[in-house]
């Protein structure tokens, strides 16, 4: 019954913010909820806030005690929800599906798929040696077992 009602009130917060979408949601044992939120455009420290606020003034602490995390996907986890992709545009995916792994720069989306595009070396031709080719291809979302962003630090 708790969770339901957490579940509602975390859904018409939701409607509300309709830039915002859910990536994950549970309650633990000890009555923990945690909410993690991403966003089209990211998810600001007041978004949280909002967020938090639309489902801890709505519950009674002297009904159910709890604590409430609610928190923005970290660029460390993986993109679990179409919506992420095109705000990762120009960024490295590295992809893994049934058939391969790929890491490439995602530089589009649809609402169907994405692309990934890379260089690689091949060998050549014609003759010995190794020449670097421009690779792309095109990456349904439903063939996507993980994907994340790759963090690079120069």
């Amino acid at each position: 019954m708790f969770k339901q009602k957490v579940e509602s009130l975390l859904e018409e917060a939701l409607v509300e913010r309709s830039n915002l979408f859910l990536i994950s949601f549970q309650i633990t044992g000890a009555n923990i909820i945690q909410v993690i939120l991403d966003g089209d455009e990211g998810v600001s420290v007041d978004d949280c806030i909002e967020i938090s606020r639309a489902i801890e003034h709505n519950l009674d602490r002297e009904e159910e005690d709890f604590s409430l995390q609610v928190m923005s996907a970290g660029i460390t986890e993986g993109l679990v929800h179409i919506r992420q992709y095109p705000k990762n545009i120009g960024r490295t995916l590295n992809v893994v599906t049934e058939k391969e792994e790929i890491e490439g720069e995602l530089i589009a989306t649809t609402a169907d798929d994405f692309t990934l595009q890379w260089k690689a070396r091949e060998p050549k031709p014609v003759g010995k040696g190794k020449v670097t080719v421009q690779k792309t291809k095109v990456i349904p979302y439903g063939e996507v077992k993980k994907a994340h962003v790759v963090v690079k630090f120069n």
